[in-house]
């Protein structure tokens, strides 16, 4: 499976421990363990963002040691930052998703879209918009690899490199996330998810 941060369109540390459960399972993933964060922490998972756990704890994967992040004379390692009060302490989350049932692809379309275009070209291609869990899922297990910018379903725009090259992702492999654009602008293209029955 694959471990990927999220925050919501609110910006950085907006969830509480609730809201961050939900927060994945709508992107279809689950809220990740310390193992599954620790495994992905070894793989070389770097980032900077405090996030929720299923146990309740907040912690963050540092494989590069630099100053705003613990400092740069500390070890690598998952930071822990300890059990915090799961109603009204404001954290990202840490998704876990191996569930990949389904086709996912960036759609072939004449023009760039707006969000609502970008539901309804996915759905008149018989599919759905995909989910954050969905574009992390083809990147880590199938290795899709495509330098577009596509909608997601929570309105973010992404797209995943799994060949680094110039004007791509130039030194990982990875998800790029462009950003929460406003949905009334036609800038992008569409990543769709068709779910096989």
């Amino acid at each position: 499976g694959v471990v990927f941060p999220y925050s919501p369109r609110l910006g950085r540390y907006n969830l509480n421990f609730h809201e961050a459960q939900l927060a994945c399972v709508d992107q279809d993933s689950v809220i990740a363990s310390f193992d599954q964060l620790y495994d992905a922490w070894k793989s070389g998972l770097d980032w900077c963002n405090a996030g929720w756990l299923s146990d309740g704890s907040v912690q963050y994967p540092i494989t590069k040691p630099r100053e705003p992040c613990g400092g740069k004379n500390t070890v690598p390692g998952v930071r822990n930052y300890g059990f915090w009060d799961k109603d009204k302490s404001r954290y990202d989350v840490f998704c876990f998703t191996s569930n990949f049932n389904g086709r996912f692809y960036y759609l072939i379309h004449p023009t760039k879209l707006t969000y609502d275009e970008a539901l309804q070209a996915c759905s008149k291609d018989g599919a759905q918009i995909a989910k954050v869990g969905q574009i992390f899922a083809a990147w880590k297990l199938l290795g899709y690899d495509r330098c577009d910018a596509g909608w997601l379903a929570d309105g973010s725009v992404r797209y995943p490199i799994s060949r680094p090259r110039k004007r791509c992702s130039p030194n990982e492999a990875a998800v790029r996330f462009v950003g929460f654009p406003d949905k009334k602008h036609k800038l992008y293209g569409v990543y769709c998810f068709k779910a096989y029955n």
